[in-house]
């Protein structure tokens, strides 16, 4: 009897799993102007930290608030087809990482935001936010397992239309795609006019997709 020719089969295999974020990470800062460097910085200094203190008074700790920006430029303006220096601007942005769950001992995320908002006036930048997990690794291994059955299920599949059966794994290759680059508050973001103490604008964490793909390889009998 003629023996099969040996071979290999190749699948792709796709999992993900699907969870509510528990981490907020905001950007949140200052831009201030004045008509000299020394005086914008200040006023800088000034707001960045009433800003912080707001933070801290909310309960946020300092290991989750960290600089990300500080600069000071130029502020320029065309007069009679000229480019002119008319005053400065200090910009200076904060990383500020949020528990999403709601905790009644502490401000929900949306009231930390608007207390840091009132506390930096009319100078407060907000630069954005994203949702994210403390253990992301957690939910990457469960991704895993899920790519790693829809894997063979599909190679078991094949085996049986081939009338063949699967040998040893010979090769299993993890396709990962690295997260986009977190982007640095513009200097010229949203502007929050905090005069009139702003109400809190709800902050929904809703559900995120993690996903893995993977490639492997089975020696056919």
């Amino acid at each position: 009897m003629t023996q099969p020719q040996a071979g290999t089969l190749t699948v792709f295999g796709y999992g993900s799993v699907r969870a509510a974020p528990d981490l907020i990470v905001l950007t949140i800062g200052v831009e201030c102007r004045a008509s000299t460097v020394g005086l914008a910085y200040d006023r800088a200094g000034r707001s960045v930290t009433a800003l912080t203190a707001a933070l801290r008074e909310d309960g946020v700790p300092g290991a989750d608030i960290a600089t990300g920006m500080l600069s000071v430029r130029s502020d320029t303006a065309w007069q009679d087809g000229t480019s002119r220096v008319i005053g400065y601007i200090a910009t200076s942005t904060l990383t500020v990482t949020l528990a999403a769950a709601a905790d009644p001992a502490r401000p929900a995320p949306s009231e930390v935001v608007a207390h840091a908002v009132a506390a930096g006036g009319d100078d407060a930048r907000l630069g954005g936010l994203r949702h994210t997990f403390a253990d992301r690794e957690r939910l990457l291994t469960r991704a895993r397992d899920a790519a790693w059955d829809n894997a063979l299920d599909k190679a078991r599949q094949y085996a049986r239309r081939a009338a063949r059966e699967l040998g040893p794994v010979l090769e299993i290759t993890e396709h990962t795609a690295a997260p986009p680059p977190a982007q640095p508050a513009e200097p010229g973001g949203i502007r929050m006019v905090a005069a009139s103490a702003p109400a809190p604008v709800p902050i929904e964490s809703g559900e995120t997709e993690i996903t893995a793909t993977l490639r492997a390889t089975w020696q056919l009998k």
